[in-house]
C-alpha cells in the first residue's frame, strides 16, 4: 500500500499514531513500516470490548475416549502396525511449534537453541530431532517436518539448524515457516509502536500455527506429498514423541478424528489443563477453571474425572482441519506489559500490565473436532517439559528425566 492509501486506512481505523514518527524515517524504513500496517488484522481490536470472552465455556463432563497405558500395551503391535504402515506411505507429518524464546531461561535466543548438555552440548532442537529420527529409523523413510518459528526468531532458527547440519535429519524434509503476528494496543484500542518505525506486535497464539502453514504455502506442499495426518507439537517437552506410530496407529485404528497425548496428574489439583467434554466435544479445561469438588470428583471406576493433563502434542486430520479454517476461532484477548515507544519516541518498558495481546489457542482447534483420543503416557518416559530455570518443569527436572531414560548429558 502506498502513503496516501495507509493514511486513509489508519484515519478509518482511529490508528493515525501509527505514522507519528513517520518524516523522521529513513526509506528503507518507511517502506517496512507501510508494509507492515497494510497486513494489521485490525478485526482483533474489535474484541477488546469483551476482552475476548466471546462465549462463556459450556458444561463441561468427562472425556470417554481414553486409551490408557495399559489398554496401549494390550494393542501395541497393532497400533504400531497400522501407524508405520501410515507413515511409510507418507501420510504422517510432524510440526514443531518453535515460536517462543528462551526468556525464562535467561536466553534471548530461540528456545529450542537453550543448550541442556552437561559434558557435552545437547540444545532443545537436538532433542527433539533425535526423538524424530528415532521414527525415521525404524520406519524407514523420511517424514515431512515442518518448524513453526516466528518473526523475531526466525533467522536465528534457520541459521543454527544450518549451522549444526540440521541435526542428520534430511533438510530436503524440513520445511520452516513464520507465524502471523497479531498486533498489540493499550487499553483503549490504540496500537502501540515498538519502535518509530515498528507496529508492536506478537505471534498469534499456539491456535494460529495451520492459518499460518497456509499462508506460508505448505499446506498445499503437505497435500500434493500425500500427508494425511498432522502431529503438532511444542518446543518445550524434550522427551516426547512426535509421529510415534502407536500413536498414529491408535487414532486410525479407533476411526478417531484427532488425538492428544496426555499423563495422568500427580495430584488433582495440578497446575496443567485436563482432556474433557464440553457441551458433549472434546475440549481442555484449565486447572483454574476446574473447582475444588470438580477436580476431586471420582468416576465409578475409582480414577479422577478429570485426571488426564495435556502435554501439547496432538494429531489432527488434514481434512477436518481443512473443514474448520474457514471458522472464525475464538480470540483471547490477554493483558500484558507491552514494550513501545511514548509520544516523545522514547522506549517505555512497563513494570504493570498496560494493554492487550491477541491469541488464538490450540485448545479450541480440539473442540472443534467431532472427537478426540485421549492417549496416556508415561510421564517419566514422555513429559519433560523446560518452562523455568530452575524448580517444577525446568531445565533440572528436564535434566534428570533425561538420565532416567538413558540420554547422555
Amino acid at each position: 500500500m502506498k502513503l496516501e492509501e495507509v493514511k486513509t486506512l489508519l484515519k478509518e481505523k482511529n490508528q493515525e499514531q501509527l505514522l507519528k514518527f513517520y518524516d523522521e524515517l529513513s526509506d528503507e524504513q518507511r517502506e517496512k513500516l507501510l508494509e507492515q500496517i497494510s497486513e494489521i488484522d485490525f478485526s482483533l481490536i474489535d474484541t477488546i470490548d469483551n476482552e475476548g470472552d466471546a462465549s462463556p465455556k459450556g458444561e463441561i463432563t468427562p472425556i470417554r475416549d481414553v486409551a490408557s497405558i495399559k489398554d496401549i500395551a494390550d494393542n501395541h503391535t497393532r497400533f504400531e502396525q497400522v501407524g508405520l504402515e501410515a507413515i511409510e506411505k507418507g501420510e504422517v507429518a510432524a510440526l514443531l511449534l518453535a515460536g517462543g524464546m528462551g526468556t525464562r531461561l535467561g536466553s534471548d535466543k530461540p528456545k529450542g537453541m537453550f543448550n541442556i548438555g552437561e559434558t557435552k552440548d545437547l540444545f532443545i532442537f537436538e532433542c527433539i530431532v533425535n526423538n524424530l529420527m528415532d521414527v525415521v529409523d525404524k520406519a524407514g523413510k523420511w517424514i515431512p517436518f515442518f518448524i513453526m518459528t516466528s518473526e523475531k526468531n526466525d533467522a536465528d532458527t534457520r541459521a543454527f539448524f544450518e549451522e549444526h547440519a540440521y541435526f542428520g535429519y534430511n533438510p530436503d524434509f524440513i520445511d520452516f515457516f513464520k507465524q502471523e503476528m497479531a498486533p498489540a494496543c493499550d487499553f483503549n484500542g490504540k496500537i502501540f509502536l515498538e519502535e518509530k518505525d515498528r507496529v508492536a506486535t506478537s505471534p498469534n497464539g499456539n491456535g494460529g500455527w495451520y492459518i499460518s502453514l497456509i499462508n506460508a504455502g505448505l499446506r498445499d506442499k503437505a497435500k500434493e506429498v500425500g500427508v494425511k495426518y498432522l502431529n503438532a507439537f511444542s518446543v518445550d517437552n524434550v522427551l516426547q514423541r512426535m509421529a510415534d506410530p502407536v500413536f498414529v496407529g491408535a487414532m486410525i485404528d479407533g476411526d478417531y478424528r484427532s488425538a492428544s497425548k496426555v499423563v495422568a496428574k500427580t495430584e488433582p489439583t495440578e497446575r496443567v489443563g485436563c482432556m474433557c467434554l464440553e457441551d458433549g466435544k472434546p475440549s481442555i479445561v484449565e486447572y483454574y477453571e476446574l473447582t475444588d469438588e470438580m477436580a476431586h470428583q471420582k468416576l465409578d471406576t475409582g480414577e479422577y474425572a478429570y485426571n488426564y493433563g495435556v502435554t501439547l502434542n496432538y494429531l489432527f486430520t488434514i481434512e477436518d482441519l481443512e473443514k474448520n479454517v474457514e471458522t472464525n476461532m475464538p480470540v483471547h484477548v490477554v493483558r500484558k506489559k507491552i514494550v513501545h515507544v511514548d509520544d516523545d519516541g522514547n522506549t517505555v518498558r512497563p513494570e504493570e500490565e498496560n494493554g492487550f495481546k491477541f491469541e488464538t489457542l490450540i485448545l479450541d482447534m480440539v473442540h472443534q473436532m467431532d472427537d478426540c483420543l485421549a492417549y496416556e503416557v508415561d510421564r517419566k518416559k514422555e513429559f519433560a517439559p523446560i518452562k523455568n530455570r530452575t524448580g517444577v518443569d525446568s531445565v533440572d527436572t528436564a535434566k534428570e528425566l533425561l538420565k532416567l531414560n538413558g540420554v547422555e548429558l
